[in-house]
């Protein structure tokens, strides 16, 4: 793993001091299940930290771009920026999943390319880049990450929800509203994961699966979309 260390700081570009800060941060729960190494923790306690830093850091960003903007909008916004479907496609372009560690039977069950788990990795590694390095690195490394998607919120008015996207659309043909149920749901009663699927005419459109019901339904409207369209 040393060697898979290396190749993921050179591709971010950070050095770390204490590289078992990294390895945590790829770590799954799943994976201590299976390994012998004592004192061994779960990136889970990193993803809390990295969750903060990257709030902050957006609210930041987007205070400063939309000086006039409501608290209300602003909120919108930064949600659009921090759901699990943009961190997932960050931690897609730097390809944490290959470096993720877990158990066999999640991997054999596609772990690696689970958005929900790409989401988590991608705060956990930002977690663990602020508590090794501090915030000055953790924003430069947010920065490369999220200019561009920040630099194309020209005008915020026209940002619209999926499933608000989707409804329009599926009202335009003369079909029902669609509905959203949820498929499954697993993990402790403190940190569930939600698969929600979103129906028209008792058809399955899509599926999401995210922390919080309502992002799982937002992503299950963006995958109808794209069989829509």
């Amino acid at each position: 793993m040393t060697s898979d260390l290396k190749e993921l700081q050179e591709k971010i570009n950070i050095t770390f001091n204490d590289e078992k800060i990294l390895f945590e941060a790829l770590t799954h729960r799943s994976y201590l299940n299976e390994t012998v190494t004592k004192g061994l923790n779960s990136n889970e306690r990193l993803e809390f930290l990295g969750d903060a830093v990257l709030s902050f850091w957006v609210s930041g960003q987007i205070f400063r771009k939309f000086p006039e903007l409501p608290e209300g909008k602003l909120t919108f916004i930064r949600t659009s920026l921090v759901r699990t479907t943009t961190l997932t496609k960050l931690s897609q372009n730097l390809s944490f999943g290959k470096y993720l560690m877990m158990s066999k039977g999640e991997e054999s069950g596609g772990g690696k390319e689970n958005p929900a788990l790409l989401a988590n990795c991608f705060e956990a590694v930002l977690g663990a880049i602020y508590f090794d390095q501090g915030i000055e690195k953790a924003s430069q490394f947010l920065q490369n990450n999220f200019e561009k998607l920040i630099s194309e919120l020209d005008d915020p008015d026209k940002l619209k929800d999926s499933k608000s996207v989707l409804q329009e659309k599926v009202q335009a043909k003369n079909d029902p509203t669609p509905t959203y149920k949820l498929i499954s749901s697993s993990g402790p009663d403190h940190k569930r994961t939600f698969t929600m699927g979103v129906y028209v005419n008792d058809k399955l459109l899509g599926e999401g699966t995210s922390k919080s019901k309502q992002e799982a339904e937002e992503i299950a409207a963006q995958h109808a979309l794209e069989l829509l369209d």
